[in-house]
């Protein structure tokens, strides 16, 4: 009779996901970054914007930063890090809004002959801010969430693979929630510019993120080679 062949002892390899503690310096600049871009995209988006048959707004070019960004903090310190950012990008964005409100309120001077221009400008973003701030925490959550389950699962191979899915189903979410709100502020009132308004957007900030897959991949190993808690 055969003996039976042994079974091996040696541990199974398991897939390892490590993150850096949200203590860092490094971690307080991206977070600032990233309340920075999403505040002047606030201000952008309260332009309509058409090149061609394309509709859009004018904070279409600095919106897609701040996924970037955030993918950047759900890679390298973790979904509570990552949730931490977008409260906090909510929050001062809130303000901001808060603070343009008191300004055109402010009685001008009489010299002063840019108060209609003012409200008219800054007047809807109070809209686009409920627009964004929607659109950004819904949008952004799930796409750390899914960023760093990924990861959780595969360890640190892979890192490709979950900045372009991630990106997907955190950009299809923001596009509608903040194109919903967003499309009366701004001036759009048919269906089909509303379609065109969301596709538009969702395939643009996408394909904005997976151009620069290869440049978020080689800003996020710079942060993993330069933070000291972080061990792969």
């Amino acid at each position: 009779m055969a003996s039976a062949t042994p079974r091996s002892t040696a541990p199974q390899r398991t897939a390892h996901a490590a993150f850096a503690s949200a203590g860092s310096p490094y971690f307080a600049t991206v977070l600032a970054l990233m309340a920075v871009v999403v505040v002047l995209s606030n201000i952008g988006a309260t332009k309509g914007v058409t090149f061609g048959p394309i509709v859009t707004d004018g904070g279409f070019f600095l919106f897609p930063m701040a996924y970037i960004l955030g993918d950047v903090v759900s890679e390298v310190y973790g979904f509570k890090a990552a949730r931490r950012a977008i409260v906090t990008t909510f929050a001062l964005s809130a303000f901001t809004s808060l603070c343009f409100w008191v300004i055109i309120a402010l009685p001008g001077a009489e010299w002063y002959e840019g108060q209609e221009a003012l409200a008219a400008t800054l007047g809807p973003v109070w809209q686009i801010v409920a627009a964004s701030l929607l659109g950004f925490a819904a949008g952004q959550t799930l796409n750390s969430w899914v960023l760093v389950r990924m990861k959780e699962r595969f360890g640190e191979r892979g890192l490709v693979a979950r900045l372009i899915g991630s990106t997907g189903v955190g950009e299809f979410a923001d596009t509608l929630i903040f194109c919903s709100i967003a499309a009366g502020v701004i001036g759009i009132t048919d269906a089909g510019t509303f379609v065109n308004y969301v596709v538009v957007g969702f395939l643009y900030k996408t394909a904005v993120e997976v151009i620069l897959v290869p440049v978020t991949s080689a800003v996020i190993a710079w942060f993993k080679r330069r933070e000291p808690t972080y061990a792969a």
